[in-house]
């Protein structure tokens, strides 16, 4: 499975003109002129035929990519291969999901109520197998 640095550079080998973002905190990982696009990239150790977008990364995502005139991208890695969702073309509903990790970090346990979406694979693109 991929580290976030690893997806990055084998996104970087097909889409030249990615650069990543300066800020390890800020909202998009990287952008492409070349797609025109704003992308936040996420790896799973998990394969899920629907990817969990939380509410406040897509709102941001779509915030800040407007005012780039960039189109907001979400890139997903798991062991079955990689997506890629324009979430302009995407109709994601929300809803209240308990009992998630409050961060990526596994040493912090503590679990939260987030706002939540799902992305089906199957209305993306696909990256590569």
């Amino acid at each position: 499975m991929y580290n976030e640095q690893e997806f990055f550079d084998k996104l970087k080998a097909v889409i030249p003109d990615l650069v990543k973002s300066d800020n390890k905190f800020s909202t998009n990982d990287c952008t492409s002129e070349q797609l025109g696009a704003y992308i936040e990239l996420k790896c799973r150790n998990t394969h899920y035929d629907t990817l969990l977008i939380e509410y406040s990364k897509y709102a941001r995502l779509l915030e800040e990519a407007s005012t780039k005139r960039l189109v907001p991208a979400y890139f997903n890695a798991t062991p079955k291969g990689a997506w890629g969702f324009n979430l302009l073309t995407m109709d994601v509903e929300f809803a209240e999901q308990k009992n998630l990790p409050a961060t990526t970090d596994f040493e912090n346990q503590e679990k939260v109520t987030k706002i939540v979406g799902y992305l089906p694979i199957e209305k993306g693109f696909r990256l590569w197998s």
